[in-house]
């Protein structure tokens, strides 16, 4: 499903707008990776694209207004997976999973949902917790599950909000390596929040910048990682470089710092 947004604006607080005259889309087939600083406006976009949230403004799906959909088609077509997805209920990591097909589930689970449930364990490497208890786990473990039942759902679009947290480096990458695989076979729509520029640049064929909830820039990471852009948004002066392909962002000082040694050297003298 193609995803358009134009002029999106949210707030919790009216005087404190979060999302401003938002405007991008995401592709089938591709990750789009949506980056920027804390507080830029990242996991609220987020939700206002998964429904959860109200904004004002337009989010299109397949050119369908997002609003004139039920609730139970926004579940059916999308997944969406918070930076917190823990859960205090005693359940076996098989049956959080199996919850990831709610929407297809009657009284009796069919033979085909178990499936399902299975090869994604299998997929993931995790097949072997199946039967363990999932508050049990630990933070990396959980976080493995969480995703698991992000993708059982087989969704159209795909919401992710920095689904690294808590993984380790070999993880993070069969992980990724598995999500832009399936984004790619099964035309699906994937929107990542990532922390690290360098992984983000790895993975997404797009990224959409946020500084201060509204869109600093757009486009793919040869074109959007620049030191200006590093200065301007994060604050950090940077080196920025194309080695076999793959960019490399590598940070070398705050600009706030060097600011205050300025200022200190003019008192100074």
């Amino acid at each position: 499903m193609k995803l358009q947004i134009a002029n999106l604006k949210f707030a919790y607080n009216p005087s404190k707008p979060v999302l401003r005259d938002i405007d991008m889309q995401a592709l089938p087939g591709k990750i789009t990776a949506l980056l920027g600083p804390n507080a830029a406006g990242k996991s609220t976009l987020l939700k206002c694209i998964a429904g959860i949230l109200r904004p004002e403004g337009r989010i299109m799906l397949d050119g369908r207004e997002l609003n004139s959909f039920k609730k139970e088609d926004i579940t059916r077509d999308t997944s969406y997976l918070p930076q917190d997805s823990s859960s205090g209920a005693v359940l076996t990591v098989f049956e959080v999973v199996l919850l990831g097909r709610l929407q297809s589930l009657t009284w009796r689970v069919s033979k085909d949902d178990l499936d399902i449930v299975l090869n994604i364990l299998e997929e993931l490497s995790i097949h072997e917790l199946a039967l363990r208890l999932f508050n049990e786990l630990s933070g990396g473990q959980k976080q493995m599950v969480s995703i698991a039942q992000a993708l059982v759902r087989q969704p159209r679009v795909l919401l992710l909000d920095e689904p690294m947290s808590n993984l380790d480096i070999q993880h993070e990458i069969e992980i990724l390596d598995l999500i832009r695989d399936i984004t790619v076979q099964k035309g699906i729509t994937t929107v990542i929040t990532f922390h690290d520029l360098n992984l983000a640049a790895r993975y997404a064929d797009k990224m959409v910048i946020l500084k201060d909830g509204k869109v600093y820039a757009a486009g793919e990471p040869k074109t959007v990682l620049t030191p200006e852009m590093m200065r301007s948004v994060y604050g950090v002066n940077s080196t920025v470089r194309i080695d076999n392909g793959t960019i490399q962002i590598t940070p070398l000082s705050s600009v706030r710092s060097k600011v205050r040694a300025g200022q200190g050297k003019k008192r100074n003298g």
